[in-house]
């Protein structure tokens, strides 16, 4: 019987090549594929002896890996247990960083309905772009977004993801370095002092300026922190790190309350004022703040990962949204009805001033090192994804991070050093934080998880998935981009001003 195939059942060939070999199509090669059809069709030009040869080169090939398997999967497979708590420990510390602190300033403009309304938006739209990543990771086998991406995409569509979350994590760092030196040693950046916490304490020191404080806070408390190789290792400080930014809700709340007992507290807008067109576009401005504070998608990956069963992501995503959405919604609600107009766009700022009741330095100071141990505790979440997208983006052929002490090393170490640099030399980067951060925000949150959803490389999104990916784009390119322009425009007007 005749057992040579027909060209035009090459396909069929491969699919059987592919189910016989037992490796998934993402596994192998093109140019493997096209030589393993050509040996069984019969149409190889090679000599038996060399086609032995292929077929073994080939075959030591298939034991080893290609790209995206090798980078991303190996190493994750050498613990798997982290507990339930942890992993919504961990997701939550991701979210609740500097974000914080500037939705009370989203609030006073937008109101508090709409201000309410928009975060509780926001936080199942993160819901709803995290269910795309798992389902298609799960589907896919995926261990990472930057593969995700590759398998969707290619090799731009990781790079493109990747050099989004180095952009990001990077300016989100240099904001938390920025604030703990703002809030241990004082800052003079608006041509106004404001005495930092030691300073206040000790007086002004050599011991205790920004420098020295910074490099004693990066060398003891971030060089430690970040030399772990699993995420699920930082549980406890990440249960702390909630802890904390719970503390600052409840003494907010607190100072709120009394002040509203007392009647010292003025009645704040329930809607934003409209005078125009232009206080339209500036209602914008607050959605990337927003944004911003619910980005968590590079860890959910790595949380992933290292949970036994990982059917448990989705109400670990659900658990830290509800948990971190209630500190938002307390923080942004009291804070700004304990300052109301006044609400500054940092309202950490606000904590240094007299709060109109008894012991009003001590809670300042409370509410002050609370939030700078929090953003301390913050920092080596945000910097495990830094680090292995920074990785991959430099060495994509080399093995995992995690089995290279000399690479791991050298990157953690030229990292720390860049943002503390740049925290030193740089007195405010509030205005760049909100356009590189917010933009490469936007892509990591929403309009690459939905860009994944439409291309679906595994078919299993759905008609809604589809049209919930659109309206995603579609809303996040608008906002953004009106954000962007409105927030242009203000700088402008403010150099004239000037």
């Amino acid at each position: 019987m005749e057992t040579k195939l027909k060209l035009s059942d090459s396909k069929k060939v491969r699919c059987m090549i592919i189910s016989i070999l037992g490796f998934p199509d993402k596994n192998l090669t093109e140019s493997l594929l096209s030589r393993r059809v050509k040996d069984i069709m019969g149409i190889s030009s090679e000599s038996p002896n060399g086609s032995q040869q292929i077929v073994q080169k080939e075959t030591r090939d298939e034991t080893t890996p290609l790209l995206p398997v090798k980078v991303e999967e190996e190493g994750f497979h050498e613990f798997n247990g982290a507990s339930f708590s942890g992993a919504v420990f961990n997701l939550s510390t991701t979210i609740v960083g500097a974000g914080i602190m500037a939705l009370p300033a989203s609030i006073k403009m937008l109101g508090i309905i709409p201000g309410i309304l928009m975060i509780i938006v926001v936080a199942l739209l993160t819901e709803a772009s995290i269910d795309m990543l798992v389902r298609c990771s799960h589907q896919g086998k995926i261990t990472s977004y930057g593969w995700l991406m590759g398998e969707a995409y290619g090799q731009w569509g990781r790079i493109a993801l990747q050099a989004s979350v180095v952009i990001n994590n990077i300016g989100v760092m240099i904001v938390y370095m920025i604030i703990i030196g703002d809030v241990l040693s004082g800052t003079s950046s608006t041509g106004v002092h404001h005495r930092g916490i030691l300073e206040g304490w000790f007086g002004a020191h050599l011991w205790n300026s920004r420098a020295i404080v910074l490099l004693a806070t990066t060398l003891f408390v971030f060089a430690p922190l970040v030399s772990f190789k699993r995420l699920d290792s930082l549980r406890y400080t990440s249960a702390l790190s909630v802890a904390l930014a719970v503390v600052f809700v409840v003494i907010t709340a607190g100072i709120a309350i009394i002040k509203l007992f007392n009647g010292t507290v003025a009645m704040p807008k329930l809607f934003p004022e409209l005078d125009g067109l232009s206080s339209i576009w500036k209602l914008f401005t607050a959605v990337p703040v927003l944004v911003t504070a619910y980005i968590c998608h590079y860890n959910v990956h790595s949380i992933d990962n290292e949970l036994e069963d990982r059917t448990q992501i989705k109400p670990i995503v659900r658990t830290s949204l509800f948990l971190c959405s209630s500190v938002y919604i307390a923080t942004s609600f009291f804070a700004y009805l304990l300052f109301g107009e006044g609400t500054l766009d940092d309202v950490l700022a606000n904590f240094d001033a007299n709060l109109g009741i008894p012991f009003s330095s001590v809670f300042d100071d409370i509410v002050r090192v609370s939030y700078a141990a929090h953003v301390m505790l913050v920092f080596p979440i945000v910097f495990f994804a830094l680090r292995l997208n920074l990785d991959g983006l430099l060495f994509p052929t080399s093995r995992h991070i995690s089995r290279d002490n000399k690479r791991f090393a050298i990157i953690t170490i030229s990292l720390l050093t860049v943002i503390y640099l740049a925290a030193i030399f740089i007195p405010s980067i509030w205005d760049a934080f909100q356009f590189t951060g917010a933009t490469a925000a936007v892509l990591i949150g929403f309009i690459f998880p939905a860009m994944v959803i439409l291309r679906d490389p595994y078919g299993i999104a759905s008609k809604r998935d589809k049209i919930l990916a659109v309206s995603m784009i579609v809303l996040a390119v608008l906002s953004n981009s009106v954000a962007l322009y409105s927030d242009a425009m203000n700088i402008f007007r403010k150099e004239e001003e000037a």
